[in-house]
């Protein structure tokens, strides 16, 4: 590969053979305390050979693009040898057979408050598809007040963070609550308390004073790449401007390009669009979310590891009593899932209304039964206080 060729650095396939017994049935057993720094961020990329045939590679980027898109319909031949839709009720036979695999955290909530009982929980949330719905506008996706306050009570028992590929400035304003610690461009901007470990002598990492007069320290491992990131913005507005329905929107320390309302004839020229203006920037690489385009730094940070800045912030980390959860619906979720399962760790809960696999655990359908998860992990808390 030209190192003027953009990566695409879409998670690898999961494993079809994934674990048989639920974790709440295993023993709590927490892996050894890594050190969550390695010396470099930057990972190194191979050199192949030129070559690739461009109509490969784009077909590669429109195969990603429909991924991220709602499924197909259903089609089956009936009795006539008709080729015919499905009917809603055999889709969802295909989900409650998918949920044998990935349970409800609703109706497994009494299995996961007895593993939780006498543990510390920490609660990581997505945002968009978790505590708002997906929408055509971006900048339209509220969340309701009535999760607000699910959030706002939850955040009164356990600590609570939300880690999403917005900017933090932006979630936050998005959720408005101060008991919240965010972490916004996937986990690359973190403010979090001054607790742990993580930040001791890291240059990345400066301690200040947040809103509320609060010491906290501001962790940004992508720093060096604000002035490309801003360069790549300017030039990606540019070269979509003529695409009906097509929105780039700063992260800050990642660009999304949201093709949501982009005619999918379109999708070529906007997937086209995207690496021709990567070409000129190897230091950053290309994945998909649902139904966007994502361009990041190339260094090793990801949501996992922004939990794990952040369970060692609170000062919960490499410990046996704690019991991490994190709920979301993105494939950039998947990385804090794979932390959560690794020596089972944790839950990871995936907010899905379609079969997929996924390294998490448990399920939820949409944002209504996180918000009815929220107030079933609240209700418990406080029912536990009484005992």
């Amino acid at each position: 590969m030209d190192l003027k060729t953009p990566v695409i650095a879409d998670p690898a396939p999961i494993n079809k053979s994934r674990l048989s017994i639920h974790s709440g049935l295993l023993p709590y057993s927490p892996q050894p305390q890594r050190a969550i720094f390695a010396p470099g961020f930057l990972l190194s990329i191979p050199r192949k050979k030129t070559g690739f045939l461009e109509d490969v590679r784009t077909a590669s980027w429109l195969d990603s693009m429909r991924s991220s898109s709602p499924p197909p319909k259903k089609l089956a031949f009936n009795a006539n040898s008709e080729l015919c839709e499905l009917e809603s009720s055999d889709v969802d036979v295909a989900y409650h057979t998918w949920m044998l695999n990935y349970p409800s955290a609703l109706t497994s909530f009494e299995q996961i408050s007895q593993f939780a009982n006498g543990k510390r929980l920490a609660l990581f949330l997505d945002y968009d598809g978790t505590l708002s719905p997906i929408v055509d506008n971006p900048d339209m996706a509220f969340m309701s007040e009535d999760m607000r306050s699910a959030v706002k009570d939850v955040a009164k028992h356990f600590p609570t963070a939300i880690i999403s590929g917005r900017s933090r400035d932006k979630v936050y304003e998005f959720v408005g609550l101060t008991e919240l610690y965010y972490a916004g461009s996937h986990g690359m901007d973190i403010m979090s308390p001054v607790k742990g470990s993580a930040f001791n002598g890291h240059p990345n990492c400066i301690k200040l004073t947040d809103k509320q007069g609060k010491e906290a320290v501001l962790f940004q491992p992508a720093s060096e790449f604000l002035p490309m990131i801003d360069e790549v913005f300017t030039s990606l507005v540019e070269s979509t401007e003529d695409i009906k329905g097509a929105t780039v929107e700063n992260n800050k320390f990642c660009v999304s390009v949201h093709y949501r309302n982009v005619d999918e004839k379109d999708w070529r020229t906007v997937g086209q669009r995207v690496h021709d203006v990567l070409k000129e920037y190897p230091r950053l690489r290309l994945s998909h979310g649902r139904k966007v385009l994502e361009v990041r730094p190339i260094i090793d940070w990801n949501k996992g590891k922004a939990v794990e800045f952040l369970l060692d912030s609170l000062g919960l980390s490499d410990s046996d009593d704690v019991l991490p959860i994190y709920v979301g619906d993105d494939r950039t979720d998947e990385d804090a899932f794979k932390v959560l399962r690794k020596g089972n760790n944790g839950y990871g809960i995936l907010v899905s209304s379609v079969a997929k696999e996924s390294n998490a655990f448990y399920s939820l359908k949409d944002p209504s039964e996180v918000m009815k998860f929220l107030k079933a992990l609240v209700a418990w808390k406080s029912s536990s206080a009484l005992d």
